[in-house]
C-alpha cells in the first residue's frame, strides 16, 4: 500500500483532462512533462506548435491555452506583443502533486496493516450535482463504494483528503468516518468485488499494455508524440486503480506489467523527445 503522502484534493481544473483526448488535456500533458520539470515560463507560440504536432488546429490550441489561464494554474507575462505562460503558485503545486501521484505510483510501498479507512456520507437524488462532485472527490483519494452512502479504502493516509473533500462541499454534519479491521462478518473479498470493478480495470491495462509496449517511434517528433500520448493514457490509472494491497489481487494482475511499460517506454523516448521539444521552444524564442 502506498504511503505516498496524504492524496490532496486536486483542482477540478487539472483533473478535467484526465479522462479527456481533447487539446487541453495534451497541453496539461506538454506542461506536466516539458515546462514545469524546467521552471521556466514557456512561449505561447510554442505549445500552439507542440499542438499542432498533434494535429489540432492553432484556434483550439488557443483555446486550450485560454482555458488553461483561465484555471489560474498558469498565467501570461507579456514580453513586448508576445506572451509567455508561467505557473501560479498554485499550479506549481498542483503539477507537484500530479506528479507525485502518476510517477510514485511504481516505488510506493505495498505493505499494509489490515486497517480501513470507512465513510458514511449520503447525499439525496435531487442534488446531483453535489453527488457528482462528492464522488469525483472521492474516487481522486482512491476510495471505492461497496453499498449507496458507503465509501471504502484501505489507505487510512488519506483520512486528511477525505475530510477535505467533505468539508469543501459543506457535508461535515452527515457524514460519519472510521478506522479499523475487518470484523468477523463477512469477507473482505467480497467487500473489494463491491466495492471495485477489477475486471473493467484490468481490461483497461490491458488495452493500454497492448497499445504501448511494443511501439516503436522513429523520429525525434514521433517520440514526443508517442511520449504525450503515452503519458495521456496513463494519467488516469492512478486515480481509476484504488492501489489494493496484494491479497487482493490475482498473480497476473496486468497493472504491474503496465507500469513497467510506462517506466521503460517513457525512458526510452525522453532524450529524443526532450531534444524536439526544445527544437519548439528555440523556434518559439526566435519568431516575431
Amino acid at each position: 500500500m502506498s504511503t505516498l503522502t496524504t492524496a490532496p484534493t486536486a483542482p477540478l481544473s487539472l483533473l478535467s483532462g484526465v479522462h479527456e483526448t481533447s487539446a487541453r488535456a495534451a497541453l496539461l500533458v506538454a506542461l506536466g512533462e516539458f515546462v514545469w520539470p524546467t521552471g521556466r515560463p514557456v512561449w505561447s507560440s510554442t505549445l500552439v506548435s507542440f499542438l499542432a504536432d498533434l494535429d489540432y488546429e492553432p484556434n483550439a490550441a488557443r483555446k486550450a491555452i485560454q482555458r488553461t489561464v483561465k484555471s489560474g494554474h498558469v498565467e501570461p507575462v507579456k514580453v513586448g506583443r508576445r506572451a509567455r505562460l508561467e505557473f501560479t503558485r498554485a499550479g506549481f503545486q498542483s503539477m507537484a502533486a500530479g506528479a507525485e501521484r502518476i510517477y510514485g505510483w511504481e516505488s510506493r510501498d505495498m505493505t499494509w496493516d489490515g486497517r480501513w479507512l470507512s465513510l458514511l456520507v449520503t447525499v439525496p437524488e435531487s442534488k446531483r450535482q453535489l453527488r457528482h462532485h462528492l464522488q469525483s472527490g472521492l474516487i481522486w483519494a482512491g476510495l471505492g463504494s461497496p453499498a449507496p452512502g458507503h465509501w471504502l479504502s484501505p489507505h487510512v493516509d488519506r483520512a486528511d483528503a477525505v475530510e477535505q473533500v467533505i468539508d469543501r462541499l459543506g457535508l461535515a454534519g452527515q457524514a460519519h468516518s472510521f478506522i479499523g479491521t475487518h470484523g468477523s462478518i463477512g469477507d473482505e473479498n467480497d467487500l473489494v468485488r463491491d466495492a471495485w470493478n477489477l475486471d473493467a480495470l484490468r481490461a483497461q491495462y490491458e488495452a493500454f499494455i497492448e497499445r504501448f509496449a511494443k511501439m516503436s517511434p522513429r523520429t525525434d517528433r514521433d517520440c514526443m508524440v508517442a511520449r504525450v500520448e503515452l503519458v495521456q493514457a496513463w494519467r488516469r490509472f492512478p486515480y481509476l486503480d484504488p492501489d489494493l494491497p496484494r491479497q487482493f489481487l490475482p498473480r497476473d494482475w496486468p497493472g504491474y506489467t503496465a507500469t513497467k511499460v510506462l517506466r521503460e517506454r517513457r525512458n526510452a523516448w525522453e532524450v529524443r523527445s526532450n531534444r524536439y521539444w526544445n527544437q519548439l521552444e528555440n523556434e518559439g524564442e526566435n519568431s516575431v
